[in-house]
């Protein structure tokens, strides 16, 4: 099954400035943001989780085979003029954030594309919507606003450039962060500094049930 619009990534440009991005509006229809809504992962709190940590099945598990598809790649490749057949990928799951969270920075170097998929059905006004930035110090000067919502898709060229983050928000926020990296071996160790930090989430989550 196929849960992407792929004609609206061709017809979408790429943008370059302030760096390469391209953002997709309901790049996964409505129906099938429901699918894969019921089939979204139990999180244990904020922060990014690895698959490993998490139960990926259903529909859910159909939108990360696609993004692990060929076709996707090609996609990819042919609106960044890239070749990614080489590069190894790795995905995290979010559920909410933190009031913390989203402090601006331009993803690691080991990072060479980004992809951020929306699950929210609705966003209101306010914190948590992600923006592109000119610059690393003002969270202001940014170039586009994106509510993250309706299957919305976010995909950009990582570089010493790509400032990006949000105003504060404290709840539920889904969202899959797909990426290609440099080596596996930034696989192994990203995957496993979060599934370390997980299991403590985990750990603390049951703690406190406890002392309900």
């Amino acid at each position: 099954m196929g849960y992407f619009d792929y004609k609206a990534l061709a017809l979408t440009p790429l943008e370059i400035e302030p760096f390469e991005f391209a953002v997709v509006k309901s790049f996964i229809s409505a129906e099938n943001l429901a699918k894969i809504n019921r089939d979204f992962p139990r999180v244990p709190g904020p922060g990014s989780h690895p698959p490993s940590e998490l139960d990926i099945r259903g529909h859910f598990k159909g939108l990360i085979d696609e993004l692990n598809s060929e076709a996707f790649r090609l996609f990819v490749e042919t609106k960044f003029d890239l070749d990614l057949s080489a590069l190894p990928t790795m995905y995290t799951v979010r559920g909410y954030l933190r009031e913390r969270d989203g402090k601006v920075h331009t993803d690691s170097k080991t990072k060479v594309i980004t992809v951020l998929l929306y699950l929210n059905e609705e966003w209101g006004p306010g914190g948590g919507r992600l923006r592109l930035l000119r610059g690393g110090d003002d969270i202001e000067n940014y170039t586009v606003e994106i509510p993250p919502e309706m299957g919305t898709m976010l995909i950009f060229k990582r570089s010493d450039r790509s400032w990006h983050g949000h105003k504060p928000f404290e709840g539920p926020r889904r969202a899959v962060q797909f990426n290609w990296v440099t080596s596996a071996g930034v696989v192994r160790r990203e995957q496993r500094r979060h599934a370390y930090s997980t299991r403590l989430k985990r750990i603390g989550e049951l703690i406190f049930q406890r002392r309900e």
